[in-house]
């Protein structure tokens, strides 16, 4: 299922006590890939790469003592659409991933974007606390059918 997200309607809620979240800098470009790799699979890596390649960067991190804890991408998948978005189960629960996602849709808002549109949502009770979003009806599997696997 997809979500469409109004930017007009955004909280400005941050992530208290934690750094808030960056744009990584070219020397963490490899480093974070291979972490996305890691704990999220090659699918999201992929994603992240692309994400990376941008110009300007669509991707933002969290990190917590030089170690990144999540990250949330857009423009990665399709023009206009927000994530993936991974935060490790260690630091869930955190408000991470809202402040995450909320850096991504502001960052859409600033580069002209009216609406986000959330692919393949798997927690649609997130996207739609954080940020408002209402399912899109018949979206599934929408740009993700005929997907390489």
């Amino acid at each position: 299922m997809d979500c469409l997200i109004d930017l007009s309607r955004l909280s400005a809620a941050g992530m208290p006590g934690n750094s808030p979240p960056r744009k990584p800098i070219g020397p963490e470009h490899r480093f974070l890939i291979d972490w996305v790799a890691k704990h999220f699979g090659a699918g999201w890596s992929s994603e992240a790469q692309a994400a990376l390649t941008n110009r300007p960067v669509t991707l933002f991190m969290a990190q917590r003592d030089n170690e990144p804890v999540g990250f949330c991408c857009y423009d990665a998948t399709a023009r206009g659409f927000v994530g993936p978005i991974g935060v490790l189960d260690s630091a869930r629960g955190q408000g991470i991933g809202a402040a995450l996602l909320l850096a991504c849709l502001h960052d859409m808002r600033t580069m002209g974007y009216g609406y986000a549109i959330a692919g393949w949502v798997g927690e649609p009770e997130f996207f739609r606390k954080v940020a408002g979003a209402i399912e899109i009806p018949d979206s599934t599997p929408g740009i993700y059918a005929n997907m390489l696997k």
